[in-house]
C-alpha cells in the first residue's frame, strides 16, 4: 500500500507493533495515544485482527472486542479529531457473506465475524460524517508486502512440499492479490469512499488453490465431506467439554467451508504470480 500511495505522488507513514525496516512509528493500537501518528495526515487505514482459530476460555467476546473492536473506535474517534478526511479498515469476506446470506447466521454463531462487523459499525460511528471509511472485505490474499507472506503461507507451503496425501473438500474460496488489496485500498482513499468493498479475482475450489500452491505437481485427492463435518463435530464437542471457544465456532463450521465462498463478480485479475510469491519453487 504504501508503494500504491508514493506511485502515485502522496506521502505516507507507517506504524505497528514491532520496530521493523519501513515501519516509522511503533504503535499498539490497543494502548498508544492515535493522535502523535496522526496528526498531519489527510487519511489513515488501519488494520487488526486476532487469531479467530485459537481455543480460548469462555467468554472470549471481551478479549474479541478488545483486540478487534476497540482500537478501531479509538483510532477513527483520533482521525476525526485530529481533522482527517478519508480512511480504510481492513475487514473480512465473512461480512460480505453475512449481509448476502442471512441465513447462514454468521453472526450469530461465530464470534470472529461479529467482531468484523462492530468493528466496521463502530469505527464508522466513530469517525462521524465527514471522515468516511471503506471497509475492504478480504479474502485469502497471495503475495509478498515487502519481505512478510501470508501468515497462513507457511503451514500449507510445508504441507504441499511434504510426502503426505493433498486432499481437498467441496466448496473454495475467493482469492486475491496484495497488489489488488492495496491499490483498491488507495483507490478508496483518493476518492474518499465510504463503501462495503468485496475484494476477488478469482474463484477457486480448494482443490484447485491447492493444486495452484503445490504448481499442480501432485494430485489432490477429494475429501469426504462426512470426514470434514466428523472432525470439526468433535473439535467443537472438545471445546464444549474444556469450556474454550474460537473466533470461528467449529461445530458451525463444516457449513461455511464445504460452501462456495465465492465473491461476485472477481476481476478476473490473474493471481498466480501472487501465488509463487507467497510459495516459491
Amino acid at each position: 500500500m504504501v508503494e500504491v500511495l508514493r506511485e502515485r505522488g502522496h506521502t505516507a507513514t507507517t506504524a505497528a507493533r514491532s520496530p521493523r525496516p519501513g515501519v516509522d512509528h511503533v504503535f499498539e493500537a490497543k494502548s498508544d495515544d492515535p493522535r502523535r501518528i496522526l496528526s498531519g495526515c489527510d487519511g489513515v487505514v488501519l488494520a487488526t485482527r486476532t487469531d479467530e482459530q485459537k481455543p480460548l476460555p469462555k467468554p472470549i467476546y471481551p478479549a474479541f472486542r478488545r483486540d478487534m473492536i476497540d482500537p478501531v473506535v479509538r483510532l477513527f474517534a483520533a482521525a476525526r479529531e485530529e481533522g482527517l478526511t478519508r480512511g480504510v479498515l481492513m475487514g473480512s469476506y465473512y461480512t460480505y457473506f453475512d449481509r448476502l446470506l442471512p441465513q447462514w447466521r454468521l453472526v450469530e454463531r461465530h464470534t470472529y465475524v461479529r467482531c468484523r462487523r462492530e468493528q466496521a459499525q463502530e469505527g464508522r460511528a466513530a469517525a462521524g460524517p465527514d471522515l468516511p471509511v471503506a471497509v475492504l472485505e478480504l479474502p485469502f490474499v497471495f503475495g509478498r508486502a515487502g519481505d512478510r507472506l501470508p501468515n497462513w503461507s507457511g503451514p500449507l507451503d510445508r504441507w504441499t512440499r511434504s510426502r503426505f496425501p493433498l486432499a481437498a473438500p467441496a466448496g473454495g474460496t475467493a482469492v486475491t492479490t496484495a497488489r489488488n488489496v492495496a491499490e483498491t485500498a488507495v483507490d478508496a482513499l483518493e476518492s474518499r469512499s465510504g463503501d462495503d468493498i468485496p475484494i476477488a479475482d478469482e474463484n477457486l475450489s480448494w482443490a484447485e488453490m491447492i493444486a495452484r500452491i503445490a504448481d499442480h505437481k501432485r494430485p489432490v485427492r477429494n475429501l469426504p465431506s462426512a470426514v470434514v463435518k466428523a472432525a470439526l463435530s468433535a473439535g467443537g464437542a472438545l471445546q464444549k467439554a474444556t469450556h474454550k471457544e474460537s473466533g470461528v465456532n467449529p461445530s458451525y463450521a463444516a457449513d461455511l467451508f464445504l460452501s462456495d465462498l465465492f465473491v461476485e463478480p472477481p476481476t478476473g485479475r490473474p493471481v498466480d504470480a501472487a501465488i509463487r510469491e507467497s510459495f516459491p519453487r
